[in-house]
């Protein structure tokens, strides 16, 4: 019989935020996988747990899933954590979890804190809708598309952003989708927990005086429409791609011309064109 991969959230900063769940199960299983093995163990040691660790990370999630599968196939139950959070969110165990719904293997989720929500709890936006979408690609240009495909989105846009990155980050924002209001959070739950909400602009103006540092939860307003503004339905954007593709325009091309035009992204609107051409 198979055994159980438990997905365990463990604490963003502040170690008296772990379960006594998530405490138990680490005890529980017969082996932990982790992101990073180094930072997991002061985890672990703080709780005076001991177990055997799996690397498990973006460099081998190939070799390492195979490893974990045959494991767990073979009737011992693993627990897969990340160095803070919820794993399987921007995080690598998300394979792990495709492997095992691949191979019938059970997954159960022990939850814990998530930087994503806890940032935008405190960014003072709405919280009623938002749409997550993790790090921007580092290609300048892969990073202006996604910002296009988002600018006439109305639900609250949370990004996560490395310090080294976020100046760059801002100024592309700004540039695509105006002087928005934004809540920047750092060092969520720990003693230097800080949380800005301005705009844009000024974030910009104060990052250019000050060095960015730590890991930042972006939190941004979504799209404002007036009134009168033009919206679009997904099914009217796809008969605008197909109508300039009948007139000479690249399949691809129009579909990233029209997602510019209504906030529909480009690849859902070339698979659907595609689907109604066949």
């Amino acid at each position: 019989m198979a055994g159980i991969l438990y997905v365990v959230g463990t604490p963003i900063g502040n170690l008296e935020d772990m379960s006594y769940r998530a405490i138990e199960t680490l005890r529980w299983v017969d082996f932990i996988a982790a992101e990073d093995t180094r930072v997991t163990l002061k985890l672990l040691n703080h709780f005076e747990i001991k177990k055997p660790m799996v690397s498990y990370h973006d460099h081998n999630i190939r070799e390492k899933g195979e490893q974990i599968i045959k494991k767990l196939l073979a009737g011992e139950n693993g627990a897969i954590v990340t160095d803070a959070g919820m794993p399987c969110i921007s995080d690598p165990g998300e394979d792990l979890v495709k492997l095992c719904a691949q191979n019938g293997v059970e997954v159960k989720v022990v939850p814990g804190p998530s930087a994503a929500v806890s940032a935008l709890a405190l960014s003072g936006l709405n919280t009623s809708k938002f749409v997550f979408e993790g790090f921007l690609t580092t290609n300048k240009s892969g990073r202006y598309e996604a910002l296009e495909n988002l600018k006439r989105e109305t639900r609250t846009l949370i990004f996560y952003e490395a310090p080294h990155k976020l100046r760059d980050t801002l100024a592309d924002m700004y540039k695509v989708l105006g002087n928005r209001k934004i809540s920047l959070a750092r060092e969520l739950t720990k003693i230097y927990e800080e949380v800005n909400r301005t705009t844009l602009e000024q974030a910009i103006a104060l990052y250019q005086e000050k060095n960015p540092k730590g890991e930042y939860v972006l939190v941004v307003e979504g799209a404002c429409l007036n009134d009168g503004e033009e919206q679009f339905t997904q099914e009217q954007a796809v008969e605008m791609v197909l109508a300039l593709s009948e007139k000479g325009v690249p399949l691809s091309q129009a579909a990233k011309d029209v997602a510019r035009q209504t906030g529909f992204k480009k690849g859902e609107l070339y698979k659907t064109a595609v689907e109604h051409m066949d």
